[in-house]
């Protein structure tokens, strides 16, 4: 059954269901009266037929009153001056229309089955009984009128909030993206410093054995050990600086350098300035060998860091913060950040990005993150790869 039009939403199956029981249940109550009526006058055999045919008639052509709205409406209200059960399908055909909200379709319509009441009201006889049926009727369908324009306002609104909520869905998948991208275009920019640094180190130790006569054997293999080294280390830079710019739509790194960026040697210097500006925190560090720990693992685990605290204070003001910090070359790096969750907290627009572009830093350079609500603690536990 097709109840799909240009300006109306589809309707369901228990949706349609009810309105063909609205327009089948006075059918049934006319019937029943009419075959009561039968048996008494026998006479009254084709009248009855004809009222019958011409409501299943109505029943049928509610099937395309939303294809041709005012049409079907105008061909069921001419059939109710001759049939009383094509009453039921006419009422919910004129809803139908009604809802459409076009009042060049809904005024004749309307005035229609007024002047339908009148004949009816002429045809039977005029009495004092029908004056109370006309403005029975009147009221009836000012009522009917009311009705389809409140399934109009609800259809509106329903329609409203889905284009709402899809609206605020793409809005925030937009900044969960551009959260993304930022993130690794900061990741970009701190590899850019630290290849700067180490190339220009290899180009001062090339420049040393270029031009210095005076070194001995064993100096000559130290600076070719710290050429190796450097250069050990800026291909892993490089790989990691082209796995993130490979990643589609992220921008290029930034023309300008920023200053160095610190690793996991200066979190205690973190933790000094959070605790000064008030930010109550704990710290459990049991890293072992931390001077082995890779400069770019260093820089993540420190912003990984960061922005905990971070989250901390805007979500838990004022509480204590627990910060765990461990691992040894070969086992990782482990980093536990833990708050209390007030109860009832929501994050507002452009809540949670701060943790996507965690996220993001922490899959680019393969390690693992999570967070949740624990005992009611927030806890963000992520793990960095740490190569023996």
């Amino acid at each position: 059954m097709d109840d799909r039009t240009e300006n109306q939403p589809p309707l369901t199956r228990s949706g349609i269901a009810l309105r063909y029981a609205l327009a089948v249940l006075p059918m049934l109550f006319y019937g029943v009266i009419m075959a009561v009526l039968l048996s008494r006058e026998p006479d009254r055999l084709v009248r009855t037929l004809v009222d019958v045919g011409l409501g299943l008639t109505a029943l049928v052509l509610m099937r395309w009153r939303r294809r041709l709205p005012w049409q079907i409406a105008l061909a069921t209200t001419l059939m109710t001056l001759f049939s009383v059960t094509a009453g039921g399908p006419a009422q919910v055909v004129y809803v139908s229309l009604v809802t459409r909200r076009r009042w060049r379709e809904i005024v004749p319509i309307g005035i229609l089955s007024l002047l339908r009441m009148v004949a009816v009201a002429v045809w039977d006889g005029i009495h004092s009984s029908s004056y109370i049926s006309l403005a029975t009727g009147a009221v009836f369908l000012g009522g009917l009128t009311v009705f389809g324009l409140y399934l109009r306002g609800r259809r509106d609104l329903a329609a409203s909030q889905r284009e709402a909520a899809l609206a605020a869905e793409r809005e925030q998948l937009q900044r969960i993206e551009r959260a993304k991208l930022a993130e690794r275009a900061k990741i970009a920019h701190e590899m850019h410093d630290v290849l700067a640094h180490r190339i220009s180190l290899l180009s001062m130790l090339a420049g040393g054995l270029a031009y210095r006569t005076d070194l001995t054997a064993e100096e000559v293999r130290g600076v070719a050990t710290a050429i190796q080294e450097n250069a050990h280390q800026s291909l892993n830079e490089l790989r990691t600086v082209l796995g993130t710019l490979r990643s589609e739509g992220a921008p290029g790194t930034p023309e300008v350098a920023e200053a160095p960026q610190p690793t996991l040697e200066h979190v205690g210097a973190l933790f000094d300035e959070v605790r000064a500006a008030g930010q109550r925190v704990e710290v459990d560090d049991t890293v072992d060998d931390r001077e082995l720990l890779p400069a770019q693992t260093g820089r993540h685990a420190y912003r990984i860091v960061q922005e905990a605290l971070t989250n901390a204070r805007k979500h838990a003001p004022g509480s204590r913060v627990t910060a765990e910090l461990g691992g040894r070359p070969g086992d990782g790096l482990r980093i536990r950040v833990s708050n209390p969750a007030p109860p009832g907290a929501i994050a507002g627009p452009g809540g949670k990005l701060g943790l996507v572009g965690l996220a993001e830093r922490t899959r680019m350079a393969g390690g693992t993150i999570s967070h949740a609500v624990r005992d009611g603690r927030f806890v963000l536990d992520a793990r960095l790869p740490w190569e023996a």
